[in-house]
């Protein structure tokens, strides 16, 4: 499932090569997080699909808002992104948790499960680098968002913080 869902990302996002990539980095920081917290099968499953999807709404919001802010990639990202997965054939429990996670993945007081986080870890992980954010910035996002032992470990062994 996860690769007919990275199919379609890259099918939807046809020639924007640094939209696919963020999502292939965060889906790959994603599954290597989810992997070393020991999460269930269906857990893991949210993650990934999440992971891969959760900027799918900004091309929507571009077009509709001339914004690719955060809140307008929330409204847009969930229709989208259920279409998908309904076609790719995802369990509609799942596709409801993947939607939840990408509807509010800019809304960090939101986080309500390991999935969230492990989600919000991987793109800050991804982002810091596409962002080129200096140290200080770093440490403060690793201090307010950061929880999980392995994200923890990554951010401190690719920024020595």
């Amino acid at each position: 499932m996860i690769s007919k869902a990275l199919e379609s990302l890259i099918d939807y996002n046809q020639q924007d090569v640094r939209r696919i990539n963020h999502a292939i980095k965060v889906y790959g920081f994603a599954k290597t997080i989810s992997g070393k917290e020991s999460v269930t099968e269906e857990i893991r499953t949210v993650i990934e699909l999440a992971a891969v999807l959760h900027d799918i709404g900004i091309k929507e919001a571009e077009r509709k808002y001339n914004s690719s802010a955060g809140k307008y990639q929330e409204i847009e990202g969930p229709p989208i992104a259920e279409r998908i997965l309904k076609k790719i054939g995802m369990e509609q429990t799942i596709i409801n948790r993947v939607c939840y996670l990408i509807g509010n993945h800019h809304s960090y007081s939101k986080i309500d499960g390991i999935d969230f986080q492990i989600l919000i870890e991987a793109d800050f992980i991804v982002n810091i680098d596409e962002d080129s954010l200096d140290i200080i910035s770093i440490k403060s996002i690793k201090e307010k968002y950061f929880k999980t032992d392995t994200g923890n470990k990554i951010i401190e062994a690719m920024y020595g913080i």
